[in-house]
């Protein structure tokens, strides 16, 4: 059996895994059991990017989101009929909390009633059956999976099978959903799911989509990977009209919606997560006139303030690249401190249809260069403190600093970077070792003389200049420990004599010459020791017999 928690705490990312345990404390702390639905699982198992993290709830998940919102989530839109909550989680990672429900269909086609339910017959009463899997969350049960309709084996098929005979007559939405999770996955429509379809498609359903269920397709579309891929099939099997009659003849404008998506994987791989709903909705209708534009988003059911976000979408473009192509951002920080507060949505459109190079450049530094180095200010921080200065406004103000010259390019290197935080800390430098005295004493250690009191240059010429024998008693020592010097003397002297007598009796001709008879004996040669440091060693005058 695959260990499906294992499976899902390795592929979410540290913010969604972190969204995902505290979900699980609050649904224990209200005793409600708590599950991973829908398109979290199905990617979770298909292997692809896990995007949304929708849990259904055996309860009321308004509670739930208020202690979520308290935690820094954010919530972006509320259904108290359906009891669904759509809001992004702390750190950045988009969800939704829904109660377990059914949906319960008098006849095709109409409203349905409301029922609050199990998860079994909440997943039961899902469009598709690769949507129609769960994973408890619950601590009784952590980690088993739930596939009540046998998503897991289309999911091995490749294959959208719809739930119903009437799942198209129902929501007619899920004829563009059927086609875009096909378009995203890279699967075919099921045989049956395609009869179902094609007859729903003759019966005329696509015109009955409501403009707000349109307009939920429209918002996920900016979120796909594949927008254009998707666009095309909605093309292909005429259910593009249902955003606009228009875009049956003017199409949507392709070429600027795949520099979009070129521009949005730049942004993810520098870190970002840009969701670019505003671009991506105005590439989609770009071709219509500015009139249509505000007619079909209004009709989809937009806030006014996304609408006149994505009418005025060019307009902030243009003012945006003539304050970073003028004086006002000549500076590195004027021009960091003027980017930091652009949305990420009018930057991507900038990139993408932009021309300008100085603003080219200066947004590419600021997502780039300059803020990777801002996100790196709390290491910078723990260096600050290991040099000895204590946290308060001098700290902060030193931080600002060095990340003001870090723009203009300096201390970017750790060596680099510790110099400048001393300089601006008023740290000094610590103290140098003494290096010059550990050379001057081995240089005297290297002068100095060997133990007999001779140079070892002028040992080596005496050694090479006499006999034999003498080079042995050039080596070694004059005088042991603690003998008199005139004793060493004579010591030396008889030494130095005998090895001279050896000598001449190993020369050919000298045994004769030295056993001729002579009146005098001969005076024994002595050489005289070498100086030594206490003064020159003074011999008694032999005496003559």
């Amino acid at each position: 059996m695959p260990d499906y928690m294992f499976s899902l705490e390795s592929r979410l990312s540290p913010e969604q895994r972190a969204a995902v345990l505290r979900v699980q404390e609050l649904a224990a702390q209200t005793v409600s059991n708590v599950y991973l639905v829908g398109g979290a699982v199905r990617d979770l198992i298909s292997g692809m990017p896990i995007r949304d993290l929708d849990f259904a709830l055996e309860g009321n998940p308004f509670r739930l989101a208020r202690e979520l919102e308290k935690g820094g989530a954010k919530i972006l839109e509320e259904n108290e009929r359906l009891r669904q909550v759509e809001l992004i989680f702390a750190g950045d990672a988009d969800g939704s909390i829904s109660a377990t429900r059914d949906d319960v269909y008098h006849r095709p086609g109409t409203k349905p009633e409301i029922r609050w339910s199990t998860i079994m017959e909440d997943l039961r009463r899902r469009d598709f059956s690769v949507n129609a899997v769960a994973i408890s969350l619950n601590p009784a049960s952590r980690g088993l999976l739930l596939d009540p309709t046998n998503g897991l084996a289309d999911l091995e098929k490749r294959e959208i099978r719809a739930l119903l005979i009437h799942s198209f007559t129902n929501q007619p939405v899920r004829l563009m959903r059927a086609l875009r999770y096909a378009a995203r996955m890279g699967f075919k429509l099921e045989s049956r799911t395609q009869e179902w379809f094609e007859l729903a498609m003759e019966r005329g359903l696509n015109e009955n989509i409501p403009p707000e269920d349109v307009g939920g397709e429209v918002r996920q579309l900016a979120r796909e990977e594949k927008p254009a891929a998707i666009l095309k099939a909605w093309e292909t099997h005429g259910l593009i009209g249902a955003i606009h009659p228009q875009l049956t003849r003017r199409h949507p404008h392709y070429d600027a919606l795949h520099r979009l998506i070129r521009v949005r994987d730049d942004m993810v791989a520098a870190g970002l997560r840009p969701r670019l709903f505003v671009p991506a909705t105005r590439a989609l209708l770009g071709r219509l006139k500015p009139r249509e534009q505000s007619a079909a988003l209004t009709r989809m059911g937009f806030r006014s303030a996304v609408t006149q976000a994505v009418l005025r979408l060019e307009d902030e473009a243009r003012k945006a690249v003539k304050v970073l192509s003028g004086r006002q951002t000549a500076a590195p920080r004027d021009a960091h401190a003027y980017l930091e507060k652009m949305s990420l949505d009018l930057l991507a459109h900038i990139l993408a249809e932009g021309s300008n190079s100085k603003a080219l450049g200066k947004i590419r530094n600021f997502l780039y260069k300059w803020r990777p180095l801002r996100l790196a200010l709390p290491s910078v921080a723990t260096e600050l403190e290991a040099l000895g200065m204590p946290r308060g406004p001098k700290f902060e103000k030193v931080l600002e600093q060095l990340f003001q010259l870090q723009l203009l390019g300096k201390g970017r290197k750790p060596e680099e970077r510790v110099k400048l935080l001393r300089k601006l800390a008023g740290i000094k430098e610590p103290p140098k070792k003494k290096i010059e005295e550990k050379k001057k004493k081995a240089e005297r250690l290297s002068k100095r003389k060997p133990a007999g009191g001779m140079p070892e240059a002028a040992a080596a010429v005496a050694t090479a200049g006499g006999p034999p024998g003498a080079a042995r008693a050039a080596h070694a020592p004059l005088s042991p420990p603690g003998q008199h010097p005139a004793a060493a003397a004579k010591a030396i002297a008889a030494s130095r004599i005998a090895s001279a007598k050896g000598a001449q009796a190993s020369r050919p001709g000298t045994a004769a010459k030295s056993s001729a008879p002579s009146g005098k004996s001969p005076r024994p040669h002595v050489v005289q020791p070498a100086k030594q440091k206490a003064g020159p060693v003074r011999h008694k005058p032999r005496k003559r017999r």
